[in-house]
């Protein structure tokens, strides 16, 4: 199994600096920054899903219905891909604690550190992902 993402250990591909304590810092702020504000547009987001249920319908035509339930459907749908992104961000947080954030969950070879600079939610190296992918 490959050594956890902590600063003076290698979770990175061979070649690859390993990661500092202010690199994995910077990671854990910009991951709770965006789960701070995927909370607020839940939040905001589920608001607005239960006033419009109070008001729906009352004197709508068939294309005003049809209207207002298309909005409704795809605010649950957007709150719902919000919430998946909370689980994963506060699930790569979780992994920088437990020490094992870099880690593939498939192979548990290292993820490569730019893949996870670019995509810090990542749970699989590129080959496995793309071996899902391909599913």
């Amino acid at each position: 199994m490959a050594a956890p993402a902590r600063a003076g250990k290698s979770a990175t591909d061979p070649g690859e600096d390993i990661w500092t304590e202010a690199e994995l810092a910077a990671v854990r702020e910009r991951l709770n920054k965006e789960v701070e504000e995927l909370r607020a547009i839940i939040s905001r987001s589920e608001s607005e899903i239960a006033s419009g249920d109070i008001t729906e319908g009352a004197g709508d035509d068939q294309a005003d219905a049809g209207a207002k339930t298309y909005e409704r459907e795809r605010e649950i749908a957007l709150t719902l891909n919000s919430r998946d992104l909370l689980a994963q961000n506060e699930r790569a947080i979780a992994r920088i604690d437990a020490g094992t954030y870099g880690v593939c969950e498939s192979c548990h070879k290292p993820i490569g550190k730019e893949r996870l600079q670019a995509f810090p939610r990542a749970t699989l190296c590129v080959a496995c992902k793309q071996r899902e992918e391909r599913r």
